[in-house]
């Protein structure tokens, strides 16, 4: 179920919104990230991530999230943990900024595909190793993923 546009504009402003995101991973062990278009974190290298509908599965949710924004195919292995985070700006101008509930999970690709991303992400990149001048959340997730280890 999609939350109509302006009730979830409420919803932002006035409550914290269950997210998951995910870390897409590849058989030669490098991940992939995506350079946000939108707010929060926007121009940030990011993982994929979104929020969950009403009546979807965390697993639902992350399938369609890494569908929807890179077109891939993946399978999950494992979920890592609950992480929070909040940042003053947020994607619908929210006047008391973003609070997410996210549960991460760690996906790898099902075969060899072509990442085509959408709307909200300008750029991507797989990467081999946690790089110093990520955002700490993204490091954070990438350690807790243990690919790199």
């Amino acid at each position: 179920m999609i939350i109509p546009e302006k009730l979830y504009k409420q919803i932002v402003d006035t409550m914290p919104i269950p997210c998951v995101d995910v870390v897409i991973s590849n058989d030669s062990r490098r991940v992939l990230l995506i350079r946000r278009s939108d707010e929060p974190a926007k121009g940030k290298w990011w993982v994929i991530g979104g929020r969950i509908h009403k009546k979807e599965s965390l697993v639902d949710a992350a399938i369609r999230k890494v569908r929807d924004e890179t077109g891939l195919e993946v399978k999950i292995i494992k979920k890592l943990d609950f992480y929070e985070y909040t940042s003053d700006q947020s994607e619908h101008n929210s006047k008391t900024g973003t609070h997410s509930v996210i549960v991460g999970l760690h996906v790898k690709l099902k075969h060899s595909q072509k990442v085509n991303l959408d709307k909200t992400s300008s750029e991507y990149k797989w990467i081999g190793h946690i790089e110093e001048d990520l955002d700490p959340y993204v490091k954070q997730i990438l350690r807790d993923s243990r690919i790199f280890s």
